[in-house]
């Protein structure tokens, strides 16, 4: 009885082996109850595959490639093509460790001494050896290929969850070094529950972590929304305003008018060439500096534009038509408004040099967006993202560049960034249609 137990949770974790395995390169088809369905249903066919086909290594092979691709194709959302590939790759990595184990046992740890004992724990520890390499080999393909989450962990913590099943390895080999035969009952069970205990506790840290890391996500994801909106909420705030100020002006000209007309009507032809001339220079200053044939990005850069110069900072523009471009007004907001802040604020810690230069070129089926400004401050970066050098909510800061790089990348579109001779620059490229990235 002892021996199908053991047997059923050495199946048990390698399912579990190849569901991690899985879900390194796709998403879940479903959440919930179903999921337990689906993975008893595997346990099941697996431990009948092996118990009728142990005599018979190769069509055992074949059989458990096919239960695996049938059954991650119901699980993971991918292509049975790929299932299958995953299936033989899954497959060639547990024969590979399998073959790893049995070497480090017979060579580095078996004795010659062969005595038979009513418990023998010898074929159990190396098997769960076996799966300790295999569950580690997995942690570090998910690590190199499901990148996005895992970028989550710093390599500090990375290194400290790979502690974990590295102990259990360790412990392990010398179980199988100093307790390769047993003579009671009561000593196998302390072994069986020893060893399948540490494993089954790298299985519950890795779940842990997991679902740590899906949490920190959704609330890093909150956080950037929350950012989004009030940047968008800000944008959307100053165009009121402007809006407001125009309907100011409308009644302010009709005043201005009428003052004309009187003075025409007096002949004052001195005060009324006086007159004229003030209201022209402040309509002057008043004028949009920028119209690109579209409403959004018009009040984003005129907004944008009246702030630089309040600032004393020179802002130089190279536009085309906009009437037509594929990003949407409020993914332009979170874009130009965010690059836009960005350069501003750079730009004022600047005692001379304030220069702030933008680009926005659509052409050839791509929109281009550039924005460039002298800066006199370092720039810090980490893990290859900048970081700020402010105290007050250093969480807020930050957040507005990755927001512009989520969209990018939602756009299927490319960036540069690149700092030269206190001057820093970042560059878009969004296609209209995604085959042109293969260009």
């Amino acid at each position: 009885m002892l021996i199908y137990l053991q047997n059923i949770l050495l199946i048990v974790i390698e399912i579990f082996c190849c569901k991690i395995f899985y879900e390194t390169f796709g998403k879940k088809r479903y959440e919930g109850w179903i999921n337990l369905i689906q993975m008893a249903l595997l346990s099941g066919c697996t431990l009948l595959v092996v118990y009728s086909l142990r005599s018979n290594l190769i069509a055992r092979q074949i059989a458990m490639i096919t239960v695996f691709s049938f059954f991650m194709f119901w699980h993971i959302k991918l292509n049975i093509q790929k299932s299958i590939i995953l299936a033989f790759l899954f497959e060639g990595l547990l024969l590979a460790v399998d073959y790893v184990a049995f070497s480090i046992n017979s060579k580095l740890l078996s004795n010659n001494d062969m005595i038979e004992e009513p418990y023998y724990m010898e074929s159990v520890l190396v098997a769960l050896l076996s799966k300790t390499l295999l569950f580690l080999c997995i942690l570090f393909i998910r690590r190199q290929f499901w990148k996005k989450p895992m970028e989550m962990l710093a390599d500090t913590e990375w290194i400290r969850f790979l502690f974990f099943p590295v102990f259990t390895i360790i412990i392990i080999s010398a179980m199988l070094s100093a307790f390769r035969h047993v003579e009671t009952s009561g000593q196998a069970n302390i072994l069986f529950i020893s060893a399948f205990g540490m494993v089954g506790i790298n299985v519950v840290v890795f779940y842990l972590i997991n679902d740590i890391i899906k949490r920190e996500i959704k609330l890093h994801e909150n956080r950037m929304f929350q950012m989004q909106v009030k940047s968008q909420a800000n944008m959307y705030r100053s165009i009121s305003e402007n809006f407001d100020n125009q309907k100011q002006k409308t009644h302010e000209f009709k005043n201005q008018i009428t003052c004309i007309e009187s003075l025409l009507a007096k002949k004052q032809y001195l005060e009324l060439e006086e007159y004229v001339q003030k209201i022209y220079g402040n309509l002057n200053k008043e004028l949009d500096a920028v119209d690109t044939n579209n409403v959004i990005v018009n009040a984003i850069l005129n907004t944008k534009y009246q702030e630089a110069v309040e600032k004393g900072i020179v802002f130089v523009f190279k536009i085309n038509d906009l009437l037509e471009v594929q990003v949407s007004d409020e993914d332009m907001i979170t874009i130009l408004s965010n690059l836009l802040d960005n350069a501003i604020e750079a730009c004022e810690k600047c005692t001379d040099n304030k220069i702030i230069k933008l680009k926005i070129i659509k052409e050839n089926d791509a929109l281009v967006i550039s924005v460039k400004n002298t800066f006199n401050h370092e720039i810090h970066y980490v893990d290859g993202e900048i970081r700020t050098t402010k105290v007050s909510k250093p969480e807020e800061h930050g957040v507005g560049i990755k927001n512009v790089i989520r969209i990018i990348e939602k756009y299927g579109g490319a960036y540069a960034i690149q700092e030269q001779n206190k001057e820093f620059l970042f560059s878009i490229i969004i296609f209209s249609r995604k085959e042109d990235l293969l260009v």
